[in-house]
């Protein structure tokens, strides 16, 4: 038995003025993992491709691996390297193959597709039209029809945070071994409401999600339900299919499938106003964290989050702790490499003084960067790189670059020369700091840090700053998104 194993991952904020070329696929290499080296670096980790090459292995399969490719959320793939990644996969299928194994996010936007999955898959289907193809997907995946028929499974994470993604590459992949067991027949059913839910309101540990999800968990407890996912979608990404959608893969009963479908769309379309946030201001959540007692108090600054396409160099929460005068605090953290070289060049220990942030215009808010002004000693200089601990993506390497910390007085801010979400309490030791000895913790984060720093916290302030993962939907124009769309409209 021979499979064709891969990942190409990408969740497009189409808002985003951060590019992405093919070297974002590749932390800081000249490319993306391929090749045993792909194989090595995935195997034993807590990820779809981790799960898929656990079980090519004990199934005694050839494995052909082409590629493993990710980057940080951002704006549309540049067109060449989609082009560079989806041949490499193409490739290897055309090669000749018994089964396809994809770790995909869903929500793939490029220069050209606004279904960059969905693409892929077409391909895949035009060089090997009848080999079984199994999917991986993002909670945020933006379904596209073409994904769902060109699957012959399809399952996405049941958690955010993302704490089940080894388990979702076992869903998605037994179907099509069991097929080619002559075990099963996955047959799948999809559909979609017109609902954009917002991103605040989406955890899996809150209402309306939470009961949502654990539906669908009871779903594969059922006889003959091989997956059952609802995806709350992503809804930085102005194309027609943005927004929540719905899959089921049953064994040879597409009746089934099509009723717990259309059941889990209808427990999201009847809860759709809970999907809703309504930011505070901002001096009102200084108030409330200035009131808030026990260590650490977590500040999000979730409109600049990079797991959502966020420039993560944007200041205006950093700013506001400042005038608000708080004390004992880390701030994690803000993308500028220039600001990274000058402490590199100052030396730990150095004294400086030098804008911070604020590279980066975004246009799509009609707004310019405004870099803040920050005096301090250079506390640590690092590489950047550190392995998650996990739950979330367990044993996956991840890589700030070169990351200095400036000890402001009363705030130490961690800069870094790539963008990467605080989500793992390693990120932190990688920079020395200790977040529970702080009084108040600022993270560019939305939900992704209750995975490996939500026990740690004493308190949280949801900060409305400034950035493209806006929760204020008024701030984005949307011109390609399906009309009418809840809460964009009166529905």
């Amino acid at each position: 038995m021979r499979l064709v194993l891969a990942q190409m991952k990408h969740e497009t904020n189409t808002f985003s003025p951060v590019p992405t070329p093919l070297s974002r696929f590749a932390h800081g290499r000249d490319r993306p993992w391929e090749g045993a080296e792909a194989r090595e670096e995935f195997k034993g980790t807590g990820t779809a491709l981790g799960a898929f090459i656990d079980l090519a292995e004990q199934a005694g399969a050839e494995i052909v691996l082409p590629i493993a490719a990710q980057a940080w959320p951002s704006g549309r793939v540049q067109q060449s390297a989609f082009e560079y990644i989806a041949g490499k996969i193409v490739d290897a299928v055309k090669q000749g193959c018994d089964a396809v194994l994809l770790d995909l996010h869903g929500a793939m936007v490029t220069e050209r597709f606004e279904d960059g999955e969905g693409e892929l898959l077409a391909r895949i289907r035009r060089v090997a039209p009848r080999v079984p193809i199994g999917v991986a997907h993002d909670m945020h995946a933006n379904l596209f029809p073409a994904a769902a028929r060109c699957a012959t499974s399809l399952a996405g994470y049941q958690t955010y945070p993302h704490v089940d993604m080894y388990e979702t590459g076992v869903r998605a992949a037994k179907p099509v071994l069991d097929l080619l067991s002559s075990s099963k027949k996955p047959v799948l059913a999809f559909g979609h409401r017109p609902m954009l839910p917002h991103v605040m309101r989406q955890s899996s540990l809150d209402s309306p999600n939470k009961e949502i999800q654990a539906r669908a968990k009871e779903m594969e407890k059922q006889p003959g339900v091989l997956s059952a996912t609802f995806f709350v979608g992503f809804p930085h990404a102005d194309i027609p299919h943005a927004g929540a959608s719905a899959v089921v893969v049953t064994d040879n009963d597409p009746e089934l499938a099509r009723r717990c479908c259309e059941e889990l769309l209808d427990m999201a379309w009847e809860r759709r106003a809970e999907f809703v946030y309504r930011p505070e201001d901002l001096a009102s959540s200084m108030k409330k964290a200035k009131v808030l007692a026990g260590k650490p108090v977590v500040l999000l600054d979730h409109y600049d989050n990079c797991a959502s396409g966020g420039t993560m160099d944007t200041t205006t929460v950093l700013e506001a702790m400042i005038e608000a005068r708080l004390e004992e605090a880390a701030a994690f953290a803000v993308c500028d490499p220039e600001a990274v070289a000058r402490m590199k060049e100052a030396g730990t220990g150095g004294r400086v003084t030098l804008p911070i942030g604020g590279k980066a215009d975004m246009p799509a808010l009609g707004l310019k960067g405004k870099p803040l002004a920050l005096a301090g000693t250079v506390k640590r200089i690092v590489d950047g790189l550190y392995r998650n601990d996990g739950p979330m993506a367990r044993g996956e390497q991840m890589d700030m670059g070169t990351t200095a910390v400036l000890d402001t007085g009363g705030i130490e801010v961690v800069v870094v020369s790539r963008q990467v979400e605080p989500f793992d309490i390693a990120a932190f030791r990688a920079v020395g700091i200790d977040p529970s000895s702080k009084r108040y913790m600022m993270l560019k984060s939305r939900v992704h840090w209750r995975a490996g720093l939500g026990s740690l916290a004493r308190g949280v302030v949801e900060c409305a700053g400034t950035g493209v993962c806006t929760s204020d939907y008024s701030q984005l124009q949307f011109r390609k998104v399906r009309r009418p769309v809840y809460p964009l409209d009166d529905m």
